[in-house]
Formats: structure tokens, sequence, C-alpha cells
């Protein structure tokens, strides 16, 4: 006899429960009937952006993060793994880099800051990272004489911010390498700042010091640079070189 499977609670459950609302309450607000929310909540419907769309604004939570829950920044719980995580059913279209394209950040942090919602995003550790719609192909010539990676390793990173300049412009992209995440050699570095947003910056470390301690440097002028010790600074990769518009 075949065992009953189990309902499987999805993001609505969860987001449901992180405002401890009941579902009575829920039904009420957003005019979606109690069958239906069962349905949604238990996994027994696949579900699309605009099935979450009557409870976003009574939830607080955006449709992309009720239906990405624990893989979406602001949302409770993430997933251990390094991996893009990617999800069907979204849309009529596939979004995200496609296998053998390089992803391209979304965070709209580059040189100052800030991160634009996605519906697909990365893992990095503790960070999950937006992603744009679309990936980059590089010659694999390109990638394994000139950058001396691969391909698995390489990220787009879109700046903006005036704190690199005249070496980086607001806008400009760059290419890094998630694989190399010491600074050394010295030379630009895409980091996390304070705020976790991902910045670049120039480091320089300062071997003379007893500790290890890492000169975070703007080319601009007009920015101070700071020092930090080593272990407190987050490496996201190196800066491998920029695409610029002319």
């Amino acid at each position: 006899m075949a065992r009953k499977q189990k309902p499987t609670k999805t993001g609505l459950y969860y987001a449901r429960e992180s405002r401890h609302m009941r579902r009575t309450e829920l039904v009420k607000r957003s005019g979606v009937s109690k069958q239906q929310l069962s349905r949604l909540e238990n996994g027994q419907i696949r579900m699309r952006l605009d099935h979450l769309k009557p409870f976003a604004a009574v939830l607080g939570y955006t449709p992309e993060q009720i239906l990405l829950w624990g893989r979406y920044p602001g949302t409770g719980g993430h997933i251990e793994s390094s991996d893009v995580l990617r999800e069907e059913g979204l849309s009529d279209e596939p979004f995200g880099p496609i296998p053998g394209q390089v992803a391209e950040l979304d965070t709209r942090a580059g040189m100052g800051g800030g991160g634009v919602p996605s519906r697909e995003v990365r893992k990095d550790g503790k960070h999950a990272d937006p992603l744009k719609a679309e990936g980059w192909i590089f010659p694999s010539s390109f990638v394994r004489e000139q950058l001396h990676t691969s391909t698995q390793r390489l990220l787009v990173l879109d700046t903006t911010g005036d704190s690199m300049t005249p070496t980086l412009m607001s806008g400009d992209r760059v290419i890094i390498d998630t694989g190399h995440k010491t600074p050394s050699p010295d030379g630009l570095y895409a980091i996390r700042d304070a705020f976790e947003g991902i910045v670049v910056k120039r480091l320089q470390v300062m071997r003379a010091a007893a500790k290890p301690r890492v000169k975070i440097i703007s080319d601009n002028p007009n920015h101070a640079a700071e020092e930090v010790p080593l272990n407190e600074l987050e490496i996201v990769g190196k800066v491998l070189c920029g695409l610029k518009l002319f």
C-alpha cells in the first residue's frame, strides 16, 4: 500500500509564522480562501509569483522573498552552499545565467553599498547576493590564458560610486576571481564592507606589523584609507580586469 506523502511546508508557511499570524487572519486580510492557503502552504500547488502577490503586502515580504524563503536576503535561515541557487517556475522564461555563463552580481554595492531584489541569488557563506537575469560568455582561451583561472570561479560585479575614480568610474563592471581570497599580491579586490555590501578597494598588506593588517585604499583622494586586522577582512575575490564603455 502506497504511503501518503507528508506535506512539505513552503515559504508562505514560514513567512506567516515569522509574523505570528494565524491562518484565519491571513485569509481575512488577503481575500484568499482557507483551502487555497492551506494547499499553498503545504506545497500541494506549485507556487508562482502571482499566487503570492495577495499575501506579500499583508506579510511585509516581496513575492520573491516568500517563494525563495531561506535562500533570499531578508528571510529566515540559509542553505549551506556555495552554489548558485536556482528556482524553477518563477516565470515562463528562464531567469538567471545558464550553465557556462559567468554570473553578474546585481548588488549595486560596487563602491557604495546597497542591494536590489532579484529572483536568483548566489550563496557565499552567510551572504546571499542577488544576480542579474543574464550572464556573460567569455572565450575559454581568454579565461585560461589571460585571466589564468576557470569560468566557474568568475563573477562580474556592477559597480557604483566614486571612491575608486579615476581607476574605476561609477557604472564600470569588473571581473573577479572568487577563488582568490587572500590579499596577496597587493591590488584591487572585492570585499564586504561594514554594511555587508560588496565594494571594490585597493588592498595593501602591512607586512611590518606584528600581526597581519591590511590597508584599505580608495583611489579617489577624497576618500580616506583605513586599516583593519587581516582576520576581520572578508574578501569576495580578486579583481582581474574591467569592462568599460567608451
